[in-house]
């Protein structure tokens, strides 16, 4: 039995590229893989639009309700990134020049209009401290919301640094079995299982592959030897049913 306690967190995905479309979101994949190895549970997942109002919302709701919220985008040069702002008030403190950020943004030389353009990544609520980030100006944190780029490779890199200097937890582990099976003949027998296996996380992914239907079952949880007994069942089951478990993987 593992009694390690369980830390989760939020992810606010900002931007209205997400919602038209435009815009294919692919950190919140990468984010919830990255923070379960830190044994940080992502519990909830929210996108919403470049609206103010919107944002600080989402932020205060989310930031009480979790252990740690992550926000993914509109912290660039432009008028629609609001995220520092939005961020700021929902603190109720100012935002504020980081003068680190900002010698890092003067040494490139720029046209007064783009210079100003770019401090606006320089801006950070006051008392926040920064997130590091090797391809440009840093990302920044605050109580316990950390606010990230919304570019992929930048928010990888940011994500990566915090490696080590969050509350840890649990860290979840799996379980899969695939067996060509419908999954409706064998979700009474699922139920029983996971009936048995409280404490383990048991879900069926449906599938047609060659003509024919499958399913790939799931069991998430932090003790091994329950995984372990969760998934001979399981694949005793299957057999109950004519079938054979196929491509049988443990992470």
């Amino acid at each position: 039995m593992n009694d390690t306690p369980r830390v989760s967190a939020a992810v606010l995905i900002i931007g209205n590229e997400i919602l038209s479309g435009r815009t294919q979101d692919t950190n919140l994949a990468h984010l919830a893989k990255t923070l379960n190895g830190y044994g940080i549970q992502v519990r909830e997942a929210r996108v919403v639009p470049d609206v103010e109002s919107e944002i600080v919302a989402a932020i205060n709701a989310l930031r009480v309700r979790y252990d740690y919220l992550f926000t993914t985008g509109g912290i660039g040069p432009t008028h629609d990134d609001i995220t520092p702002d939005c961020v700021a008030k929902a603190f109720g403190v100012e935002l504020e020049i980081h003068p680190q950020i900002a010698e890092l943004i003067q040494r490139r030389p720029a046209p007064p209009e783009v210079m100003a353009s770019r401090m606006r990544m320089a801006r950070v609520p006051r008392g926040g401290g920064l997130i590091d980030n090797p391809l440009g100006p840093p990302g920044f944190c605050i109580g316990n919301v950390y606010v990230m780029a919304g570019i992929p490779r930048v928010m990888q890199q940011m994500i990566a640094s915090l490696d080590g200097k969050l509350k840890r937890g649990v860290v979840l582990r799996s379980r899969s079995v695939t067996a060509f099976v419908a999954e409706s003949q064998i979700a009474k027998g699922l139920g029983a299982v996971q009936d048995r296996f409280a404490r383990v996380d048991i879900g069926s992914y449906p599938f047609q592959r060659q003509e024919r239907y499958g399913t790939t079952l799931v069991m998430r949880g932090s003790d091994e030897a329950e995984l372990d007994a969760a998934l001979a069942e399981v694949s005793a089951l299957i057999r109950s049913l004519g079938a054979e478990p196929e491509d049988i993987q443990a992470g």
